[in-house]
C-alpha cells in the first residue's frame, strides 16, 4: 500500500463551523451532512460488555474511540540521578487553578512498575513536554520497552535542558514544557479482580516554559506554529487540521431566543 510522504506545507486555518446557521432545537437531520451521518444508524449497534472483553479488545476500542488524544513526553529522574523519558497519550488537563494536569501509566507486561511511575513518587519533580510534528519520531523512540538502566534520551536524540525548580530535565525541543510536582498518585485497581495495572498521576504545574515564537499578541499559544501531534489509535498519530469557532451560549444574552425556540418546539 502506497503511503504518501508527510506534507510539510500543510497548515491549520480557521473556517466556519460545520453548520453555522444552526438554531436552538434544530434536529441533526436538518442538514444533508446530518442526514448522511444518521443514515449509518441503519446498520445497528454493537454493544460490548466490558466484563466479557479481554485486555486487548478493551485497549483497541478505547484507543480508537476516545480521540484525538494529546501527546506528552514525561521526563523524570531517579533518586540515583538516572533520567528517564517516556511518551504518554492518556494525558490531559484537569483544572487551571490550581494548574493540574493528569496522565495515566499502564504497568509493564510483567505487571511491574514502569521507571516513570517509580520516579514520579520520589519527590524529585518531573517535566511534562508537549510533542510537536518536528520531533514526533524522536519522541516515539523513547517508548521502547528497554530495561531500567537504558538511556532513552540518547536514543531519542532530544536535548536535556535544566529546569527552574526540579532535578529532572525538560525537553529543549518542546516549545511548551511544564515543571511539575506530584499532586496525587492514584492506583487504579480492577473493581472485580483487584488487579493493579495502572496508576493515575495528578501533577501540579509549578512553571511553564513556552518558546516566545509560539505566542500570539494575546499571550496564547499559536496552534499553526505549535503544530502539536495527537494519538488516534494503535500506532497512528495525527496532526491538527482546520479549526472552527463556536461561541458558548450565554443565558443572559440569549434567553429570549432560547425560550422562543422551546415554544416553537412544543407547539403542535
Amino acid at each position: 500500500m502506497y503511503i504518501p510522504p508527510f506534507d510539510t506545507t500543510s497548515y491549520s486555518t480557521t473556517t466556519q463551523s460545520p453548520n453555522p446557521s444552526w438554531t436552538y432545537g434544530q434536529r441533526v437531520d436538518a442538514t444533508p451532512a446530518g442526514k448522511d451521518w444518521l443514515a449509518g444508524e441503519s446498520a445497528g449497534w454493537n454493544v460490548y460488555s466490558t466484563a466479557e472483553m479481554d485486555k486487548t479488545n478493551l485497549n483497541k476500542l478505547l484507543n480508537s474511540g476516545v480521540l484525538p488524544r494529546p501527546m506528552s513526553l514525561v521526563s523524570t529522574i531517579s533518586e540515583d540521578g538516572v533520567e528517564n523519558l517516556a511518551p504518554f497519550s492518556w494525558f490531559n488537563t484537569v483544572t487551571n487553578y490550581p494548574p493540574v494536569i493528569s496522565f495515566a501509566i499502564n504497568h509493564n507486561a510483567t505487571g511491574s512498575l514502569k521507571d516513570t511511575t517509580a520516579n514520579l513518587k520520589n519527590g524529585q519533580g518531573f517535566a511534562v513536554n508537549i510533542i510537536s510534528e518536528a520531533f514526533v519520531e524522536n519522541a516515539n523512540a523513547s517508548a521502547v520497552d528497554a530495561p531500567p538502566e537504558f538511556d532513552e534520551w540518547a536514543l531519542s536524540g532530544l536535548t536535556k535542558e535544566k529546569c527552574v525548580q526540579i532535578r529532572a530535565s525538560r525537553v529543549k525541543e518542546s516549545a511548551f514544557s511544564m515543571e511539575c510536582e506530584l499532586y496525587k498518585s492514584i492506583d487504579i485497581t480492577h473493581p472485580v479482580t483487584g488487579e493493579h495495572n495502572s496508576t493515575l498521576i495528578l501533577a501540579h504545574v509549578k512553571y511553564f516554559h513556552v518558546r516566545k515564537d509560539m505566542l500570539t499578541s494575546r499571550g496564547a499559544v499559536d496552534l499553526t506554529r505549535f503544530k502539536p501531534v495527537a494519538r488516534v489509535g494503535d500506532i497512528s498519530y495525527a496532526r491538527v487540521g482546520d479549526t472552527y469557532r463556536i461561541p458558548v451560549p450565554s443565558w443572559a444574552k440569549e434567553e429570549a431566543e432560547i425560550q422562543e425556540a422551546l415554544k416553537t418546539l412544543a407547539s403542535p
